[in-house]
């Protein structure tokens, strides 16, 4: 049994069985496809969230990122045919499932190994109900800009804000630098 994670065997996360070679291609193709909706869900976000930080500063980004970040992976689920979210260790909104945790803990460990966040990814193929799935996660690095709601030290106005959109949060404490999520991406897998 192996598993991939940029290349490297890695034993500690999770197993998956062997993908016969010609299923190759199609993992290939969905990879390649998941990326694509990863990085058009960042980028819709981050722009929305910078057009509410130059017009309405942190408090309407807030305000954004609560309403518009669901709506954005909702959209992107319905038109991939996958199922997109982002998650975290330290998530304000979306818990991570088992295997999702797993993943986050080992992406912890490569970054405190030196792999810069926007390195780090994986994916693995599991027998699930109705066939084989193919998972995906990609970490997101913490940027600057993101420590104004993540980072150690929130304007207390601004944590207001933020506690009564996400009671549960847990989303702050972090530097520059660090892991704060991953985009998490699954859907049967096409053959």
């Amino acid at each position: 049994m192996t598993r991939k994670l940029l290349g490297v065997a890695v034993a500690s996360v999770l197993t998956i069985g062997i993908v016969p070679a010609h299923a190759g291609d199609a993992v290939e193709k969905q990879l390649q496809e998941y990326r694509q909706a990863a990085q058009m869900f960042g980028k819709t976000l981050k722009g929305e969230l910078q057009a509410a930080m130059k017009s309405g500063g942190p408090t309407a980004a807030v305000e954004v990122c609560n309403e518009r970040a669901p709506e954005i992976a909702a959209d992107l689920s319905e038109e991939t045919g996958f199922t997109l979210r982002r998650t975290s260790l330290k998530p304000r909104a979306t818990e991570p499932t088992s295997w999702e945790t797993a993943v986050l803990l080992d992406f912890e460990q490569q970054r405190a190994a030196g792999t810069a966040p926007a390195d780090i990814e994986w994916h693995e193929v599991v027998e699930a109900d109705d066939g084989k799935e193919l998972r995906y996660m990609k970490a997101i690095g913490t940027e600057g800009v993101c420590l104004t709601c993540h980072g150690g030290n929130v304007d207390p106005d601004l944590l207001a804000k933020i506690e009564k959109l996400y009671p549960e949060d847990r989303a702050t404490g972090f530097e520059e630098g660090d892991i704060r999520g991953a985009f998490s991406i699954h859907a049967s897998l096409d053959n």
